[in-house]
């Protein structure tokens, strides 16, 4: 359903808030469906750049449909007194997902782990498709809701391939070698990003930091010594998730998967497999 507007809403709870903006759970009068509201207050030109932030979610959304990914409606901009001067507040209109972020989500059984990765790498797979890499993949970026379905959120780091790069940033622990010495955003950091997110959700573990400490980058030999092997901190993953994981998070980009399809479709196969080993209550459960 198209929405070109924001209309007016109920606010219904709080879902939480970021560095400069708060996230409203509301239900708009114009068609009685619920959502979320990202709210961006914009206090001055020193602010500017939060609302340059939600004017590039908004045009990233627009380029995605995926049901892997949260989709982004509309932004609507409130002016000063009588609707005049400067911009104060930036309202954009997202899907509305009942769940947890999987930072925060409850333990998940191994199989139903496996089908949420595969879903996330389908979503990425299309983001890659429409020429947008998410940059930063991590939990708390991944919402789960009913029925297990994963959704990708927060594509304020996006990068629209072809377009200037004006930020580069990430998440210290799941940041690609790459990206984090040479400003690099493309198919294969996403990969790296997911594979860093699969090795924290199945061993439970933060993989080791790839940012330069006290201006030193970090080299080759010294990640590897610092990153545990998965079936050293999980002896019961299977095999085969534990050496795509690993490949995904090689330090040279060039030794990972070429696609996210191939990681895409490695998963499916596990998770098939995995699926087909649980008795039908286990299905059920």
């Amino acid at each position: 359903m198209a929405i070109d507007r924001i209309g007016k809403f109920t606010v219904l709870a709080n879902l939480g808030a970021g560095a400069n903006s708060s996230i409203l759970r509301i239900r708009r009068e114009d068609d009685g469906r619920e959502y979320a509201l990202k709210v961006v207050p914009i206090d001055g030109p020193d602010d500017k750049k939060f609302l340059e932030q939600a004017e590039h979610e908004l045009r990233v959304g627009q380029l995605l449909d995926h049901p892997n990914l949260v989709k982004v409606y509309c932004l609507e901009l409130e002016k000063g007194l009588l609707g005049l001067g400067a911009v104060k507040k930036a309202k954009l209109l997202v899907e509305f997902v009942a769940g947890d972020t999987l930072d925060r989500a409850k333990l998940i059984k191994p199989a139903k782990l496996l089908r949420i990765y595969e879903q996330v790498a389908g979503g990425l797979a299309h983001m890659h498709r429409r020429g947008v890499y998410h940059a930063d993949l991590k939990p708390n970026n991944i919402m789960v809701g009913r029925g297990s379905r994963a959704k990708i959120i927060d594509y304020g780091l996006a990068w629209i391939k072809g377009e200037p790069k004006d930020r580069v940033q990430g998440t210290p622990e799941y940041i690609a070698p790459e990206t984090a010495g040479h400003k690099l955003i493309n198919e294969r950091t996403d990969i790296f990003n997911l594979g860093a997110t699969m090795y924290r959700l199945t061993t439970f573990k933060l993989p080791p930091s790839v940012l330069p400490t006290e201006g030193v980058k970090v080299k080759e030999k010294h990640y590897k010594e610092q990153l545990k092997p998965v079936l050293e901190l999980a002896p019961n993953t299977p095999p085969r998730l534990a050496e795509l994981i690993h490949k995904c998070m090689e330090f040279d980009a060039n030794r990972r998967p070429e696609t996210m399809k191939e990681v895409h479709d490695a998963l499916v196969e596990l998770a098939d497999e995995a699926e087909s080993k649980l008795s039908p209550d286990e299905l059920d459960g």
